[in-house]
């Protein structure tokens, strides 16, 4: 599990992004959509990196 962090945009939008993954951000109307947003954008950005044989960051 990764440490993700949500707060309240300025567009009255829900901001979600996770620490560990560098650009790792998503967004929702609600702060549940934010959350299930960056689940999904986890999972590619993890899928990317190991598609391009990269590291993938630890987290703690």
């Amino acid at each position: 599990m990764r440490q993700v962090i949500v707060y309240p945009g300025e567009d009255g939008y829900w901001v979600a992004e996770c620490p560990s993954l560098p650009g790792c951000i998503s967004q929702g109307e609600t702060r549940e959509q934010a959350v299930a947003n960056i689940k999904e954008a986890i999972q590619g950005y993890i899928a990317a990196l190991e598609e391009d044989s990269l590291p993938v960051p630890e987290y703690k």
